[in-house]
């Protein structure tokens, strides 16, 4: 006697999923600057992507184009050949807090909410977290004179964050602080980089802090700017400005920039 026993059909198979689209991609962007009859070319043939949440550092010489660079992506600016793409949101930090005066903490942060017009229950919930997020809670009605530089920078960050920015740009935002109240924001940043899944294009001179934090370095070379090299850090995290993994990336790196100055000065630019 037989039995009529079903077997099931295999699973159909599974569409691959398609890729995420970079959080930053530029391609083929220069930038030119007219300077009477002449143009002084700043970036020069400028392929890049950033994933989402990823965090590149920028590195390279005075006057190689880095500042430009992120104003390009921010779209303070706008190329003079390439294509700049951004998915989502970007905020712009810059060296100094730029906070207004006349503000307390809560009211600089808040204004980010209020440029975009939410509700005012809403704002106040938001900017309270945003303060505690970034450790100021029990500053929150000091105004920035009385803030130190790094508190300062913290809230800096609070207001990038009220944004609801996806692309976090950052110009050599630590520069003016001292060793110790760097090193404490380096920590910050990167918890606050992992807990809101942010991409961050972060601008540094600092060779040591693009190792520290970077996911990837990317090296500009002198005047026009172009990319010379990217050098992916593989040191696991967290991880240590003064650590031996960090030092070593950043050995590699600067020799890479010495390189650079090198040539630079070889052509008589």
């Amino acid at each position: 006697m037989t039995s009529d026993v079903a077997v099931a059909a295999p699973p159909a198979a599974s569409e691959p999923a398609a890729p995420c689209p970079p959080a930053v991609h530029l391609d083929g962007v220069a930038k030119a600057f007219r300077i009477g009859r002449s143009a002084l070319v700043a970036l020069e043939r400028i392929d890049l992507d950033v994933a989402p949440g990823e965090f590149v550092c920028v590195v390279g010489a005075s006057g190689c184009g880095k500042s430009t660079l992120l104003n390009l992506v921010a779209g303070l600016d706008g190329p003079t050949a390439g294509t700049v793409a951004v998915e989502g949101r970007t905020a712009l930090m810059f060296q100094e807090a730029a906070l207004f005066p006349w503000l307390s903490v809560f009211g600089n942060v808040e204004l980010a909410l209020k440029l975009r017009k939410v509700p005012k229950a809403e704002r106040r919930q938001r900017v309270g977290a945003l303060i505690e997020l970034v450790r100021l809670e029990a500053f929150a009605d000091r105004q920035p004179h009385e803030l130190s530089g790094g508190m300062r920078q913290r809230v800096a960050l609070a207001r990038a964050l009220a944004q609801d920015a996806d692309v976090l740009l950052m110009d050599e935002p630590f520069g003016a602080l001292d060793a110790m109240t760097r090193d404490v924001l380096h920590d910050e940043l990167e918890n606050l980089w992992r807990s809101q899944g942010l991409s961050v294009l972060f601008v540094t001179h600092n060779v040591r802090e693009a190792a520290r934090l970077g996911d990837r370095i990317v090296v500009l070379s002198s005047r026009p700017g172009r990319i010379s090299s990217i050098v992916e850090v593989d040191a696991p995290r967290p991880r240590r400005i003064d650590s031996p993994e960090v030092n070593e990336v950043a050995a590699g790196v600067t020799d890479r920039l010495r390189e650079e100055v090198r040539r630079h000065a070889a052509d008589g630019r």
